[in-house]
């Protein structure tokens, strides 16, 4: 960042010219501010400057050029993102950007991605804001870029700008001359201020965005090659691994380490106040020594937890901040049909198939980790906060890893290795948490629960509509190191700074609550859990999921309440053009119609919505067979309709799509965080489930409305809330009963299909 100088172009005058350029830059240095960058869910880390905030997506935070596009002497170019690669297809997706308005082939682009030294700062991969974010100042400044080369061709040549053109990496001539994107630049750096505007591409011209394209980290994943952070092997490198302690807010009373570290391999014995960790020179060491250790301790722990077989009432007893959501008209029209109903849903972990891990060196005073973390930046400030460095002596660098969206135990592990790795300087540290720790100290989905109050006219219209939800934060992600597992077991403890009440428009555990469709009279509540017995923060779609699943559920038992078909019912209330055209699309391709009778014990199950009210739109219809004898689910079938806006990769949204049914449908089916008074008792996979492979939908079938010349729009975390109401309701549709407490295990459907 130079906010000092509002243009800077080196070698000669490269692409500045004669007075020729094309783009003109506005002098805003004096009005610069401080923000947070786009997509954050939080507010809590290093402050960017706001340069202009009149820019396009992460541009109002990093508007130099040089943050995001470097192009060599080679003519090679390197695209650089603060998003990270967790498994939606992003980078694949920001190279088609960056080659279609850079008018170069897809093969000659490499990427960076988020890394304190070298990206930009987009704060947290999170909210679908990736591509809407990011891919929005990646396809400016691709597009400025290719200007300035134009520009300095039509320099060199002695040529009107607009008789040169752009092409496979080149500045062509009407004539057929061609001056390479290397030749133009000699391999100096392109800097620079971006402006507001760019020349865009239109749609009828692309060539790279809106073609399918395979995804470029797919290989390692499917080969078995090195695609993790749990993947890396450094020269030197040794094996970490942490004692945790056996319950929330136990304190590590006493400890003997002699034997431990008299053990073959153990290099060191760490403990600082109640972190304790191992040090050895192979994996099985470290194991054998954490095993050992953990044996070897005395804990004092306490009754903490609430009962969890009355989790809701506990909730709800819990003390709250009440935040009013939207509120339109006054409810209380007389004559009205009451309903009501109430969900819950018990806490939620992140379930990842690879437990999280990082690698840690301290060298020349700096300590660099390769984390899985989603936010690199807000990560290192932790990070340096717990080891009392400046910033600058801790880099973070994103390395993906195997299974997650959201705030799990990635941060944690990044914090555990660089404490570790101060105890042997110069050696990289493999710090890996066991199953166990995994599913027991990451930071799970806050339990909530939901209350649906609604007023029907003679028709069956909804004319009053009220909504409660309960809920805590879901975002306590790093930013502070008060966040950090290790931080807060230290002998000097770092406290997490207490959640605070925002409403936002992207919404945090009030995300969706607000219904899209048109009732004349609201009133929706979030009841703000100011703080939860178990450690909470972000899950995918943090409360979106939970309330669409309250909505949709309603909508449903609402039509049936009305006698009305469910897709007729919800496009009575729907105004929104572009949300009734996927209610439409995903009936139609389902071969939904009105009244149509299932097989017996199927049923058909249908839910709409748009992501945060101002993402994506998604609907999905949804057939399933229920075993009476057993409970036992069988998703035979799914369409997905969903509208994104412009599209880049249709592959990469119909798998984010397809992906976001299969989440919800396991967070629906199977899974629920269990504990006992004092401790975490799922903390494996036979007692905390998931769906598998042989549960899956025999298809998935997904329509992409297409919307040309559009704003990108956020589609990671759409289908999740549609996904999950929409198997409820078929479920419903098959045994004829509503279930309102999650999951919809076997037992619960077997007792609903007997009562």
């Amino acid at each position: 960042m130079r906010p000092e100088t509002p243009f800077n172009i080196s070698r000669r005058g490269v692409l500045l010219g004669t007075g020729s350029l094309v783009l003109a830059f506005s002098m805003r240095d004096v009005f610069a501010q401080t923000t947070t960058s786009p997509g954050s869910e939080t507010q809590n880390f290093e402050a960017v400057e706001e340069a202009a905030p009149d820019l396009p997506g992460s541009l109002k935070t990093n508007p130099d050029l040089e943050s995001w596009i470097r192009i060599d002497a080679a003519g090679r170019a390197t695209v650089f993102t603060g998003k990270a690669e967790l498994g939606q297809g992003i980078k694949t997706a920001v190279l088609q950007i960056a080659a279609e308005e850079l008018e170069m082939p897809f093969e000659s682009l490499s990427l960076i991605g988020p890394d304190t030294s070298e990206s930009p700062n987009e704060g947290y991969t999170a909210g679908s804001h990736s591509i809407q974010d990011s891919g929005t100042a990646i396809r400016n400044v691709a597009a400025q870029i290719r200007d300035l080369l134009i520009t300095e061709g039509a320099r060199r040549w002695n040529l009107p700008f607009d008789q040169l053109k752009a092409e496979a990496g080149a500045v062509v001539a009407p004539d057929g001359r061609r001056l390479a994107y290397g030749d133009l630049v000699a391999g100096e750096i392109i800097t620079g201020r971006a402006q507001p505007n760019s020349r865009l591409k239109p749609t009828d011209t692309f060539r790279e965005m809106g073609t399918p394209r395979q995804r470029i980290d797919i290989p390692g994943k499917v080969t078995g090659g090195a695609a993790y952070v749990q993947d890396m092997r450094p020269d030197g490198m040794v094996h970490g691994r942490v004692i945790r302690p056996p319950s929330p807010g136990a304190r590590l009373v006493s400890v003997n380490t002699g034997p431990v570290e008299a053990l073959p391999g153990v290099l060191k014995v760490v403990r600082d106040g109640s972190f304790l960790g191992v040090l050895a020179e192979k994996e099985w060491q470290a194991i054998t020594a954490m095993r050992q250790l953990s044996a070897l301790v005395q804990w004092e722990e306490r009754e903490s937890l609430p009962d969890a077989a009355s989790l809701a009432e506990s909730i709800i007893a819990l003390p709250a901040e009440d935040g009013l959501v939207a509120e339109t008209g006054q409810l209380g029209t007389a004559g009205l049909d009451p309903f009501e109903v109430t969900f819950t849903r018990p806490y939620q972990a992140h379930g990842s198939i690879g437990p999280s891990c990082a690698v840690a060196v301290l060298d020349a005073g700096v300590t660099t980790v390769w984390t899985h973390t989603q936010g690199v930046f807000p990560d290192r400030a932790a990070i340096s906060e717990m080891l009392r460095v400046a910033p600058e002596a801790v880099r973070c660098v994103h390395v993906e890893g195997s299974g997650c969206y959201g705030h799990n135990g990635a941060d944690d592990a990044a914090a555990d290795a660089a404490l570790l790795a101060q105890a042997l300087p110069g050696r990289p540290v493999r710090l890996q948490w066991m199953r166990e720790q995994e599913h027991a100290w990451e930071p799970f989905s806050p339990g909530m629960v939901t209350k649906v109050r609604a007023g029907t006219d003679a028709s069956g219209t909804i004319v009053d509509w009220a909504y409660e939800v309960w809920s805590s934060t879901h975002n306590s992600r790093p930013g502070g190191a008060g966040a950090l597992l290790p931080a807060q077991h230290l002998a000097a403890p770092f406290t997490p700074k207490p959640p605070k009440l925002q409403l936002t428009p992207e919404g945090n555990g009030d995300r969706n609550s607000n219904p899209l469709y048109a009732f004349p009279n609201r009133n929706v509540v979030w009841h703000f859990i100011k703080e939860m017995p178990l450690r909470v923060s972000a899950l995918r779609g943090l409360g979106a999921y939970m309330n669409v699943f309250s909505i949709e559920n309603a909508m449903d038992d609402l039509a049936k309440k009305a006698n009305a078909d469910p897709v007729e019912f919800r496009l009575r209330h729907l105004q929104d053009d572009r949300a009734r055209a996927v209610v439409e699309k995903a009936a139609a391709a389902f071969g939904w119609k009105a009244g149509q009778a299932a097989p017996a014990n199927h049923g058909y199950g249908f839910a709409f919505a748009r992501y945060k009210n101002l993402a994506a739109y998604c609907a999905v219809a949804m057939e399933v067979m229920v075993e009476p004898d057993t409970g036992r689910v069988r998703m035979i079938r799914a369409n997905a309709a969903v509208d994104a806006g412009e599209v880049v990769n249709p592959d990469g949204v119909a798998n984010q799509v397809q992906g976001g049914i299969v989440q919800s449908a396991s967070w629906t089916l199977y899974e629920a965080v269990t504990f006992d008074r004092t401790r975490v008792t799922s903390v494996d996979w036979s007692t905390y489930p998931i769906l598998r492979f042989d549960a899956l939908p025999q298809t998935i079938d997904v329509e992409i409305v297409p919307r040309p010349g559009t704003p990108f729009l956020g589609a990671g975390e759409c289908s999740q809330g549609p996904g999950g109401s929409a198997l409820a309701n078929a479920i419903t549709h098959a045994i004829g009963r509503r279930i309102t407490d999650l999951p919809l295990t076997r037992e619960r459907i077997r007792a609903a299909i007997v009562a």
